[in-house]
């Protein structure tokens, strides 16, 4: 079995150090990742410069683009079969409700799902701790279940693993993204030479954590684990639309 193994968080992260050993004693692996971090990143692509591919001391690919870049790449110019599956991460921190918008590693597994391959985002949802060794088994874990019942169809999981050590985990939870509130405000500083600069406020705040959430799974000591799809058509405003844009409007409106 052969997996392609990618990031958003560097070539260097320890979360997929961690994650490649773990899965080199299951399958045969490769690793694309970006050559610093491009957390936030979501499913960008490169299209207006080339990219480069090297080798690191350790083995490891890694790209000057994006997550993205890097299975795009991997899958479609520099690997000459396809891989049985793609896994990203173990990321630095949750991606859990409307962090996957925005989630690089969630990106890079979408890549590879949208090329046609099985495709596991996975993300530590802490790291005070940094149990990424028990996020590696739960990656193992299901690379080996893959194994046991190959699926038939392309699949994109996102998971989320609490920080403890794998003996502590509860079980695996089949969930739903929640929702968080509006992100906080941009904040405002000026550099040394008094130009005005802006940082991207903090997440908001969990809103919708209930039963049945990533996040409520997470808070519980559950693995979460969320099929995602890529249709993002508002079926149920596909009526409501119509009549809106089929409506007469007069001049004096």
């Amino acid at each position: 079995m052969r997996i392609l193994v990618s990031n958003d968080d560097g070539y260097f992260s320890p979360g997929l150090a961690c994650l490649a050993e773990a899965l080199s004693s299951v399958a045969e692996i490769i690793v694309v990742a970006p050559e610093r971090d491009r957390s936030g990143s979501s499913n960008s692509l490169t299209l207006d410069r080339p990219l480069s591919l090297r080798r690191s001391s350790n083995g490891f690919y890694y790209v000057n683009g994006t997550p993205t870049d890097c299975v795009h790449l991997a899958v479609t110019g520099m690997l000459d079969v396809l891989p049985d599956m793609v896994i990203s991460g173990i990321n630095d921190g949750a991606n859990m409700g409307d962090d996957t918008i925005y989630s690089g590693t969630v990106a890079a597994a979408t890549e590879g799902f949208l090329l046609g391959v099985p495709s596991l985002a996975v993300s530590l949802a802490d790291v005070t701790k940094g149990c990424y060794a028990a996020a590696a088994r739960v990656a193992v874990d299901m690379v080996k279940r893959f194994k046991q019942n190959e699926l038939k169809i392309p699949i994109l999981l996102n998971i989320n693993v609490p920080d403890v050590e794998y003996a502590q985990l509860e079980g695996i939870k089949v969930t739903r993204l929640g929702r968080r509130h509006k992100a906080e405000p941009v904040i405002r500083s000026l550099t040394p030479r008094g130009d005005t600069v802006y940082w991207v406020g903090a997440a908001g705040a969990v809103q919708d954590a209930g039963e049945g959430t990533d996040f409520h799974a997470v808070q519980c000591n559950h693995v979460s684990v969320t099929p995602l799809q890529i249709d993002l058509t508002r079926f149920d405003q596909m009526g409501f639309v119509s009549e809106w844009l089929g409506r007469q409007i007069s001049i004096d409106e």
